[in-house]
């Protein structure tokens, strides 16, 4: 099998906080890809690794009418929404639904007052994500550190 299409874009909303300690979001796109099997014996395929580090995953289950009020994220964490809907609202007044197969960067630590977004589900269907907290330092000021 042969590359036959551009370098793939994969993308992804950041939350994270800028110089002034308050919350943002903005739609960026993974795109360091590179095509190759992930070991010798498999056929090629795009991807996009990031550096290493200690990581855990969390499955979770928001039920319908869920919200969780200001609050930072945690650690800085990818999140990969499997089904429903959830919205994020960021200290900025910038609110984002995401859906199936969408992806978000949390990185809203240390925020002024610790407030970091609110969250909660959208819809009349839990939201199911996967929560792939890593122990990195979270950064400041770096909207879309990951392309």
């Amino acid at each position: 099998m042969s590359q036959t299409a551009a370098t793939p874009k994969m993308p992804y909303w950041h939350v994270y906080t800028d110089a002034d300690g308050v919350s943002r979001q903005e739609r960026f796109e993974l795109g360091a890809f590179a095509f190759k099997g992930v070991n010798p014996d498999v056929a090629p395929q795009w991807n996009d690794k990031m550096e290493p580090c200690q990581a855990g995953v969390t499955f979770t289950v928001l039920p319908v009418g869920w919200v969780g009020e200001w609050h930072e994220n945690p650690k800085p964490q990818w999140i990969a929404i499997l089904t429903g809907r959830w919205f994020v609202e960021t200290m900025d007044g910038h609110r984002v639904e995401m859906g199936p197969g969408e992806l978000m960067m949390g990185e809203d630590q240390n925020t002024r007052g610790g407030k970091g977004h609110r969250s909660g589900t959208v819809g009349d269907q839990p939201c199911t994500m996967i929560v792939t907290g890593l122990d990195v330092t979270p950064t400041v000021n770096q909207p879309g550190r990951f392309r």
